[in-house]
């Protein structure tokens, strides 16, 4: 019996492997898959602006890693204690401005960095609604809770997201040429927006996103994330508790579904062994003292070894650290 009207996709256009630098921007379900992705040993860079939402703050973004700009004083404000920037989540916020500084600079020079080198480019487009600053016109990314009245709303048409993205993709290429672009439209529903209003959201993304996939078939992948969240897990179990949000579940369900489409069999052999080398540094003993314990730390450090010979583009100096640190305390 099927119980679930499962979402059908062909075969993807390229496949992601260890060896590929990935960089992800987006909403938090970018963040999730960014995270899982770092997980499993990838090397990848997630949101170094922190989340971004609407499809003209994510563009903005990549222009200003494109550009390697350098955020200055003016590019802050001071607002209830915090400098902030509009193009940066308020994980970026701080009382001290050199720190601020300092963070977004570091964070977009090492975007700026790997752009060169970058093959898989992840973006999760969160909504089409746009914040402008009311003086300048300016893309906001985050209001970071300053007066409405400073902002002008407005709702992207799929010809704005198109014809954006269409240049932004021709630059790209020119800094990237072996760059492929993956897009997402992510299942978190902004139900601030009204459920009608959402879905046109939603769609509008949607639409936009095929009509890329289309002029570039050759660079663009689309994953159904929004779908297999609407369609196959179309029960609220399978959200958090503000009933928004995906579960933990439902996160992991999406992530198997990303791997089976995006993975080699090699590569889900490579992230099932780090999986396990990672349950294995998990696990707490009674008697860390022991020499039983000493034993299972260094039959780990051989496992270290060995990956990183089979693989040595693998990063793993700190879980090989730690099992120093436990051996000699």
């Amino acid at each position: 019996m099927e119980l679930i009207t499962k979402v059908e996709y062909g075969k993807a256009p390229f496949k992601i492997s260890h060896l590929s630098k990935s960089l992800l921007l987006g909403s938090c379900f970018a963040e999730n898959i960014g995270c899982l992705m770092r997980e499993n040993k990838f090397d990848c860079d997630v949101n170094p602006f922190g989340i971004l939402y609407n499809p003209l703050s994510v563009s903005k973004a990549l222009d200003d890693i494109i550009a390697c700009k350098h955020y200055g004083p003016d590019d802050l404000f001071f607002h209830q204690e915090c400098y902030h920037s509009y193009m940066h989540h308020g994980s970026f916020s701080a009382t001290n401005q050199e720190i601020v500084l300092d963070t977004i600079n570091t964070r977009l020079s090492k975007a700026s960095q790997r752009l060169a080198q970058t093959e898989v480019l992840i973006i999760t487009f969160g909504t089409a609604w746009v914040y402008y600053l009311q003086s300048t016109r300016e893309v906001v990314s985050n209001c970071h809770k300053m007066p409405a009245k400073k902002f002008v709303r407005e709702k992207l048409t799929v010809n704005d997201i198109v014809e954006t993205y269409s240049s932004l993709i021709a630059k790209l290429q020119q800094c990237s040429p072996n760059l492929r672009l993956l897009f997402t439209v992510s299942p978190i529903r902004h139900v601030k927006d009204g459920l009608h209003e959402n879905q046109l959201s939603k769609a509008t993304l949607l639409l936009a996103v095929d009509e890329l996939t289309r002029r570039f078939p050759e660079q663009i992948s689309y994953f159904p994330a929004y779908e297999i969240v609407m369609d196959e897990l179309r029960d609220y179990r399978f959200y958090a508790d503000d009933m928004v949000h995906p579960s933990a579940l439902a996160i992991q369900y999406i992530w198997e579904r990303f791997c089976e489409l995006y993975f080699s069999a090699d590569t889900l052999q490579l992230m099932k062994e780090c999986s396990n080398l990672a349950r294995a540094l998990a696990h707490r003993p009674l008697k860390p003292d022991s020499t039983e314990y000493k034993r299972f730390l260094g039959q780990i450090v051989l496992k270290i070894e060995q990956l990183n010979e089979k693989y040595p583009y693998l990063d793993l100096k700190k879980e090989l650290e730690l099992c120093y640190i436990q051996l000699n305390q």
